[in-house]
């Protein structure tokens, strides 16, 4: 049984929002303040102003503007629970 949830969560899920990945990878410690930095704008996917309920899938550029600081992240995997020693396997930083 545990063999198979392990299976499961290495696997790559479907599409999952933009608030929960940026919680689940620890890009952003929690999940209303991801909301927050959506609805303020200084969140972008692909190049485009995203909002909170975004979908976001395996190699989408997600882009995080703090101040004059821009920092942009690939989506490498997906996963609805992760440890935190692993969270940052799900994403690279590109630029």
């Amino acid at each position: 049984m545990r063999q198979q949830r392990e299976e499961k969560t290495a696997q790559e899920k479907g599409p999952m929002r933009l608030d929960k990945y940026l919680k689940v990878s620890r890009i952003i410690k929690r999940r209303t303040v991801a909301n927050e930095a959506c609805d303020m704008g200084r969140v972008m996917v692909n190049g485009k102003e995203a909002k909170a309920g975004t979908t976001v899938k395996v190699g989408d550029v997600i882009t995080l503007r703090a101040g004059d600081k821009k920092t942009s992240y690939q989506v490498v995997s997906l996963s609805e629970h992760v440890l935190k020693a692993d969270a940052a396997g799900m994403y690279k930083i590109v630029e």
